[in-house]
This record gives C-alpha cells, structure tokens and sequence, in this order.
C-alpha cells in the first residue's frame, strides 16, 4: 500500500452537511468521493468536469435593484403580530423536524 498523507480544508458547515447527505443517499462518503474525484484527475490530467462561469451573472447593479425590488413588495405586506411570527416559527420548526424523522 502507499504511504497515505492527510489533507485538510475548510469549508462551509451547511455546505458540508448538504454534501455528506448526498453521498450517503449514492451509499458512499465524503472522503471517497474526494479520493475518486483525485483519481479522475490524474487519469484526465485536468479537471474532470465543467470549470466555465455561467452564462447569466447577475451583475452587482442588477442585485441592487432586485433587493430594492424586493423591499418595495414587502413594504405592501401587513404587519405580523409577535404571536404570528412565533406561530410561523413553530410551524416551521415542526415541519423541519418532520422531514428529520421521515429521513431517520
């Protein structure tokens, strides 16, 4: 067997969980999907998939005037009650952990 080294990195915490549940769905890990993605690169000599930007960048003015947008539709929107916003948090909490348990 060859000698084995540890890589390390960050990233981001929802990023990873997102990633893992996904290999777990396919029946695999994180660390063995990396380790195929490493070997695919040194068969291909590259990067064994698309690297190219996307054709539709949003541009920071074109983000602005979204947001903007965005904020003088909520403006039409009546006023939550703190009891209203609490239920809507509740009701989403209980769904989130509805969909946990369906999963488990």
């Amino acid at each position: 067997m060859a000698e084995q080294v540890l890589i390390q990195f960050r990233v981001d915490k929802e990023l990873k969980q997102d990633v893992a549940e996904i290999c777990e769905a396919l029946g695999t890990d994180i660390p063995t999907v990396f380790r195929m993605c490493m070997k695919q690169i040194k068969i291909a000599r590259g990067i064994p998939f698309s690297t190219r930007l996307p054709e539709n960048v949003v541009t920071r003015a074109e983000a602005v005037e979204a947001f903007d947008e965005m904020r003088r539709q909520a403006a039409d929107v009546p006023e939550m009650s703190l009891e209203e916003i609490n239920e809507e948090i509740r009701a989403a909490r209980a769904e989130r952990k509805g969909r946990k348990a369906t999963k488990g």
